[in-house]
């Protein structure tokens, strides 16, 4: 088995079933000053992802065999939360939900500008990256969030988020208990525009609340800390009653 020594850049896996742009990305990348694999296959990502260890995956959703979908379940089911840009040729809402929803950190659409993507990849890795001095853990209920460490838990339990999970939670709780609108999430956590598609914030909101309400103490009775207020946006903050 290949093994490849950690270096301090980025660590970038390309997966996309067209070598040209497979190896283009790449190329890019390593413009940047990145360590950039390529692969073409569903099974040899699974494999490089293994033994390169990447920082983040641009990942196509069309591969010959395992497709892109089926990538991400496997590395989350093996614990990675490494993040993942998807690539998709078809520009439907139901694969970019269904990225989304798996645990996708953002996706963008063939034929595509490489300096877009690139500028996408940079925008996850911040989120994925802590900096800065100490700084004192955030509190709502029983939910906690340290900065430094970046651990989240309820209740004692550690939740296992992706890194824009991560970054909208902590939006929320640093901005609990005031409502943001969904436009707020948007510019805040991904810092461009989404052209109206707004549906990427109730996505990640929703993957968010099934993990905090799964974690949370006796869940079939837990009330949500994560509220929904119609015709403005979402809040966090500790139940009334």
């Amino acid at each position: 088995m290949a093994q490849y020594e950690r270096v301090d850049n980025v660590r970038l896996l390309v997966v996309d079933d067209d070598p040209p742009i497979a190896d283009l990305v790449a190329t890019v990348a390593r413009y940047e000053g990145w360590e950039a694999v390529t692969a073409y296959t569903g099974e040899q990502a699974l494999r490089l992802a293994g033994d390169f260890r990447p920082d983040i995956v641009v990942l196509d959703v069309m591969l010959p065999d395992v497709d892109g979908f089926g990538v991400l379940d496997r590395l989350r089911g093996s614990g990675t939360m490494v993040p993942v840009v998807f690539l998709t040729a078809r520009d439907g809402v139901a694969d970019r939900v269904a990225g989304l929803t798996r645990g996708g950190d953002d996706y963008l659409v063939k034929p595509f500008a490489v300096e877009e993507l690139m500028a996408r990849l940079r925008t996850v890795l911040r989120r994925s990256a802590g900096a800065g001095s100490p700084r004192p853990v955030l509190r709502v209920a029983d939910l906690t969030m340290d900065e430094d460490s970046r651990e989240v838990r309820r209740g004692g339990r550690r939740l296992a988020l992706t890194p824009t999970e991560y970054e909208v939670l902590r939006y929320l709780m640093r901005r609990s208990p005031t409502v943001l609108t969904k436009a707020q999430i948007l510019d805040h956590v991904w810092e461009y525009g989404f052209g109206g598609r707004s549906n990427v914030v109730e996505l990640v909101v929703s993957r968010l609340r099934r993990k905090l309400d799964a974690a949370a103490p006796g869940p079939q009775d837990a009330e949500p800390l994560i509220r929904t207020v119609r015709g403005f946006g979402y809040v966090i903050r500790r139940s009334e009653r």
